[in-house]
């Protein structure tokens, strides 16, 4: 079990703890509900510490991130970030991925679980002129969401960080008098930055900013309402929602596929995935009531039509809520499904996602 360097600020504010991809955090704090709906309506703060940082340097780095990604990096300038995907050679997606245009370089953040595979991963296809660096152990990761995200933060910050664009972010910068990241990034559809800074100064930190943003709502926030928030987003889940077993044609992820640029890996599998593919990862809305889970089984007409792949009760909605693989043929929106419930069969019907519309995150 890896412990974050907040794991004992963790350890004596929640007995919630339980080890998620190889690493203890706290599941909630005071509860799911809470922490959830304080992030919707003022803020949350969490420690996401167990996200991987690969810094990818050299005269071809940028050659090389193309390579290995399906986005294209070219796009991007310095101080903006880019939502990607590695894939095999074969299409099936890796890890889903964000990619920073560093003063130097770049730095790739990846998911906790897949730190391992994803480096050996791009070691195995490494090029001529770059240099590949996995500091995930060096580096703790604050993230401060809700639409008072900014006002708290900007208490401990003398540069004025209001004219700073989603996916963009500030290299160097002073928080609290610690040296950081800032970007305006995150995993809930509000408002929001993620802050990256040294194992040595984030519990400094987020103490501090737990003291100034008290009187205006924010609250810590454990794994349980990341959750939650993340799927009333329509936010993909590694191991749940994508794995090497689907393409990003199936995973909904084609707004970020530029197959017009130059040969990346899986380039050809995808098109002819694009081609031919079953099945797609679709959202759903429970007319019925009862929570979905991962691996329930969808059925129409007493014919499995595919699984749910994440699943819970939407806080905001009041609602149970989903996301599914299923055969493309059912997946039109409005059509009507049955999904398995612990043996009883309950109705549920195809949206249009995100679930949750009127968040702050473009404020």
């Amino acid at each position: 079990m890896i412990k974050t360097g907040l794991y004992n600020w963790h350890k004596i504010n929640s007995a919630n703890i339980v080890s998620y991809a190889g690493y203890l955090l706290p599941v909630y704090y005071s509860s799911i509900v809470n922490e959830h709906n304080s992030v919707r309506k003022n803020a949350g703060l969490f420690d996401v510490s167990h996200m991987g940082e690969f810094f990818i340097t050299g005269e071809n780095a940028e050659r090389f991130v193309q390579l290995v990604t399906i986005n294209d990096v070219s796009k991007l300038s310095t101080g903006k970030a880019q939502y990607t995907a590695m894939c095999d050679h074969n299409g099936g997606i890796i890890d889903d991925v964000i990619v920073y245009k560093l003063n130097k370089g770049f730095m790739m953040v990846v998911n906790s679980a897949n730190i391992k595979k994803d480096f050996e991963w791009l070691n195995s296809n490494a090029i001529g002129g770059v240099k590949l660096d996995n500091k995930s152990d060096e580096i703790g990761l604050i993230s401060i969401q809700g639409p008072k995200s900014r006002l708290i933060l900007q208490k401990l910050i003398n540069t004025d960080i209001s004219n700073l664009l989603f996916y963009h972010f500030i290299e160097n910068i002073e928080i609290g008098g610690h040296s950081a990241m800032l970007s305006r990034t995150g995993y809930t559809g509000e408002l929001g930055f993620e802050i990256y800074v040294s194992l040595e100064s984030i519990e400094l930190l987020w103490e501090k900013l737990i003291s100034v943003g008290k009187l205006d709502g924010l609250i810590p926030a454990g794994l349980g309402c990341r959750d939650t928030l993340r799927l009333e987003m329509n936010y993909l889940l590694y191991g749940n929602d994508i794995d090497q077993k689907i393409n990003p044609i199936e995973a909904g992820l084609e707004k970020f596929l530029r197959l017009n640029k130059s040969d990346f890996i899986g380039k050809d599998s995808i098109i002819n995935a694009k081609k031919n593919y079953n099945n797609v990862l679709s959202a759903f809305l429970m007319i019925e009531k009862g929570i979905p889970r991962n691996g329930f089984q969808l059925l129409c007409k007493d014919q499995s039509i595919g699984h749910v792949t994440s699943g819970t009760m939407s806080p905001t909605l009041g609602k149970g809520i989903g996301l599914c693989l299923i055969n493309k043929d059912f997946a039109n929106i409005g059509d009507k499904l049955k999904i398995d419930i612990r043996g009883k069969l309950k109705s549920a019907m195809i949206v249009k996602p995100p679930f949750y519309k009127n968040g702050s995150l473009l404020l």
